[in-house]
């Protein structure tokens, strides 16, 4: 069982930066594959973005791909979402997850990201 706590989240201006943290509970944090999501009420969730187990792979959603980057910290059970030139299109609620083979088998609550205009 992982537990997983999202912070960070807050009202930007467009063009700023942000950078969510997805705190994860449990031992085996590192064996899982790490993702964030987001959804906007009424929309399906979106995929934004994954990173490996160690780090080293990752892979985005065209989206925001050259302006968003997902890391982890092992040693901290933590990943990372670094969101630079915000646009109000980013406006949503930020889930982090966890990744065992092809399923996403654990949520956080969310974080709200308003990014104003």
């Amino acid at each position: 069982q992982v537990q997983l706590v999202e912070s960070g989240g807050g009202l930007v201006q467009a063009g700023g930066s942000l950078r969510l943290s997805c705190a994860a509970s449990g031992r085996t944090f590192s064996s899982y594959v790490m993702g964030w999501f987001r959804q906007v009420p009424g929309k399906e969730r979106e995929f934004l973005a994954h990173v490996s187990w160690n780090g080293i792979s990752t892979y985005y959603a065209d989206s925001v791909k050259g302006r968003f980057t997902i890391s982890r910290d092992n040693a901290k059970n933590t990943v990372y979402l670094q969101m630079n030139s915000l646009k109000p299109e980013d406006t949503a609620v930020y889930y982090c997850a966890a990744r065992r083979n092809v399923e996403w088998l654990y949520w956080g609550q969310g974080t709200q990201v308003t990014v104003s205009s």
